[in-house]
């Protein structure tokens, strides 16, 4: 079936239900940014691959929301589907809600698959469209009614994490886990979000492609752990681990089963943001429940003493590998044929010969030219291009280690580039760097940051339709939420950044029909002089890889960022140079040279 067979035969089992609207998010049962190939509804259904974005279908109309990474991804993807581009954000782009204000008939029917949808959004679709009667269904997955050869959940085995790794017993954050929970009078704690779980349980797996995530339900309660998950994926040995943390085990669906049968006598912790609707409606009505923040998100994201010298060792790892790549690129070029997809190959390749590597930790992004203006392009054997001197080549990339998860963009000038794309490149590089070498009291947000990053295009009257970072988890989401650098207003970037986070640092520019630029480095959250007027805060760099000095208009520098850059590039050699060739260090030696 095309596109619009499958949304035609979507609306025959629309009308069967007696479904008026229908919702198809990107999400999992598990409120995943990332999901598995069996997960992939809004994709099979309207052709868009990228990560985010939402499809709202009638009996009349299809519209696919998506934010300003994907808007020139999605315009190619959909043309010819009939269905409707909504650029989330844009002047005069309704929301998904204004939308559905307007197609919901009275006394209509909203539907979705409940377990793909959070608490938090059902609870809303339930109050906001009261007023026109409108009953909301959620037990129709009607996607798989359609999608006759879906793929199958993981069954990839669980590995452990060890403390060398972890930094902390499973026991440990159990302990933190139920204080947190004892605080709000809680005796149960309903977690579904798997990097959550991992993080608890100390575990790690392959469910999730670029995500080492289990697919998995935890209920915390304050003596031992019901964990909902395929017995099939776990040895003795992990068995026999989960064992000794009171850790008892169920088949992976009977979570809404073992919800519903809850005592009245259990207060329930759940995080409205984090549950899916399926799972908060199968709580029985009688059941006291605490809507908080999960625990565990802001636990993980302050990474311990273990972990943050674990990440550093990844990121060297990683820095080798990334600077055997640009060292190819730079060498090869013109030499052998080099296209987007060969050198997305090359550079996994690299990363594959570091001790411990695991895999990518998100998709490749390899663009280049005008590609690289699709701030989300993944290159495919139809879009795929060679690369010829004359522009620019973006990665943004990343692995997964034993030692921790990193994500590196780098922008390359492919021979001599004009000056005009020196220019736009060497501002995206001054925000990164004025970003990199903030110091700032503790209580400062991602909000309060933001514009240091931007401040040398807004100058230029430009700018990105993207947030400058978000947090990086340890080998878990390479995306992970507690906080983000953003002017506009989300939750993440209204929250102080606290000591042992990591961020990311990544400015950019993109140019349709030309080029695009992004240049990322990851941040390390410290605590740093503390005086009269409270404790200060500064980033530690800890991704070690060269910028390109030929994309650079040294013109266009202060003194200080040429010294600060300079610094960088000394630190970058000391690190990365032994683990190099000769022929390789001495090409680094130039690329790391004083400007």
């Amino acid at each position: 079936m095309n596109i619009s067979e499958r949304i035609s035969a979507l609306r025959r089992f629309m009308k069967e239900k007696q479904i008026d609207v229908y919702i198809i998010p990107s999400a999992d049962n598990h409120q995943s940014e990332y999901v598995g190939e069996h997960f992939k509804s809004r994709a099979f259904i309207t052709g868009f691959t990228g990560s985010a974005g939402t499809a709202v279908i009638t009996q009349d109309a299809a519209g696919l929301w998506t934010d300003g990474r994907y808007f020139i991804q999605a315009e190619k993807e959909l043309a010819g589907s009939g269905i409707t581009l909504y650029k989330a954000g844009n002047p005069g782009v309704p929301t998904v809600d204004e939308y559905l204000d307007s197609a919901l008939p009275q006394d209509g029917v909203l539907g979705f698959d409940g377990r793909v949808i959070s608490m938090s959004a059902g609870k809303k679709y339930e109050e906001k469209y009261a007023y026109k009667n409108v009953r909301i269904e959620d037990k129709y997955d009607l996607v798989d009614l359609i999608w006759t050869d879906r793929p199958t959940m993981s069954e990839h085995p669980v590995f452990l994490l060890e403390k060398k790794y972890s930094g902390e017993s499973t026991a440990s954050k159990l302990s933190r886990v139920r204080e947190a929970m004892k605080e709000t009078g809680a005796t149960a704690h309903l977690l579904i979000t798997l990097d959550d779980i991992a993080w608890l349980l100390n575990f790690r797996g392959m469910d999730v492609m670029y995500t080492p995530v289990v697919l998995s339900y935890a209920v915390v309660m304050l003596d031992c752990v019901h964990l909902f998950i395929n017995d099939a994926k776990l040895s003795e040995e992990v068995k026999s681990v989960l064992t000794k943390d009171n850790v008892i085990l169920h088949p992976y669906n009977d979570v809404y089963s073992f919800v519903n049968a809850l005592s009245t006598d259990e207060v329930v912790l759940l995080d409205p943001a984090r549950l899916n609707y399926a799972l908060y409606n199968s709580i029985p009505s009688n059941v006291k429940c605490v809507e908080k923040t999960n625990p565990c998100i802001l636990m993980k994201a302050m990474k311990n003493e273990v972990e943050i010298a674990n990440i550093k060792k990844a990121h060297v790892k990683d820095a080798v590998a990334h600077t055997k790549f640009m060292y190819w690129i730079k060498t090869m070029l013109g030499k052998e044929r080099i296209t987007e997809l060969s050198a997305s190959d090359k550079l996994e390749s690299l990363r594959a010969e570091q001790e411990n590597f695991l895999s990518p930790s998100f998709g490749p992004i390899c663009a280049y030219g005008s590609n690289a203006a699709m701030c989300h392009y993944s290159s495919s054997e139809e879009t795929n291009c060679e690369l010829k001197e004359g522009t620019f080549f973006l990665t943004d990339t990343g692995g997964h280690y034993m030692e921790g998860s990193t994500d590196i963009t780098r922008t390359l000038a492919l021979g001599e580039v004009s000056d005009a794309l020196k220019r736009d490149f060497t501002n995206v590089l001054r925000g990164n760097l004025a970003l990199s070498k903030a110091k700032f009291p503790y209580g400062c947000t991602g909000q309060n940051l933001d514009i240091l990053a931007r401040q040398f295009l807004w100058n230029e009257g430009l700018d990105y339709n993207h947030g400058t970072g978000h947090g990086v988890g340890y080998l878990l989401s390479i995306h992970e939420p507690a906080r983000r650098l953003n002017w506009k207003h989300s939750e993440e970037a209204a929250l102080p950044l606290e000591n042992g986070m990591v961020i990311t640092d990544e400015p950019g520019l993109y140019v349709e029909d030309s080029h695009g630029i992004r240049l990322e480095n990851e941040l390390l959250v410290r605590k740093g002089m503390e005086t009269e007027y409270g404790q200060f805060m500064h980033f530690e760099v800890i991704t070690y890889v060269p910028f390109d000095l030929d994309a650079i208009d040294v013109s266009l520098m202060q003194e200080e960022e040429k010294e600060q850059l300079n610094n960088y590039h000394k630190q970058v050699y000391d690190i990365v140079s032994p683990y190099l060739t000769e022929e390789e260090r001495t090409w680094l030696k130039i690329y790391t040279r004083t400007i």
